[in-house]
């Protein structure tokens, strides 16, 4: 058997060379697109969760500014500004403090103020009517526990609980129009509510 010229020697070589390369890129490429078929998820239409956007509204609580009005026995009676977050106390001082025969056993100084809310102080010994008691500053719907009743407080009431922004306070409200809360777990039926918030606010609020 006759030997190789040089020149098929370098023809079979380049052949090698080139299958070797075809062969070795091959595997290359098979290593790149390789999928572990037991951490391959099929998603189908109807398992697709949306995620409602987070409620920012409490992260919002302290910007901007809130209108109230506040009248009874405090020296300047009226309508009047303030930051967004701020408190009866706040607004009573605003308003020139309070007035010598305040009653201030009836008023809750550390409530915390929403837009658009009508605060009255009474004097002592004054009888007020329904429509002015709705806007006394202890209002707030308490039991003798101290605790918020989320079947019947306000949206202030609300508002001052941790975690709670105006909307979901307003959600609340809007849940318990036609749903009244048997237990306070229920409060979790209410879009935006969820088990860490609850945590927060369950040793707050009762549906007695």
């Amino acid at each position: 058997m006759s030997s190789f010229t040089k020149r098929e020697q370098i023809v079979i070589l380049i052949i090698v060379f080139i299958i070797i390369s075809i062969l070795g890129f091959e595997f290359f490429l098979r290593d790149i697109i390789k999928v572990d078929n037991s951490q391959l998820e099929v998603i189908n239409n109807d398992d697709l969760i949306i995620n409602e956007p987070a409620d920012n509204s409490n992260s919002s609580d302290e910007e901007g500014t809130i209108i109230v009005h506040i009248s009874g026995q405090v020296n300047r009676p009226g309508v009047v500004e303030l930051e967004n977050g701020k408190r009866v106390i706040d607004a009573v001082e605003l308003a020139g403090g309070l007035k010598n025969d305040a009653d201030i056993d009836r008023i809750n100084l550390a409530k915390k103020l929403v837009d658009e809310e009508k605060i009255y102080v009474p004097k002592i010994g004054e009888e007020v009517s329904i429509e002015l008691s709705e806007s006394i500053a202890t209002t707030s719907d308490q039991s003798q526990s101290g605790k918020v009743n989320i079947n019947t407080c306000s949206k202030s009431d609300l508002v001052g609980l941790p975690g709670i922004g105006d909307v979901i306070a307003d959600r609340i409200i809007e849940y318990r129009s036609t749903n009244k809360f048997s237990t306070i777990e229920d409060i979790k039926n209410v879009s935006g509510i969820g088990e860490k918030k609850f945590e927060s606010i369950k040793d707050l609020i009762t549906v007695k």
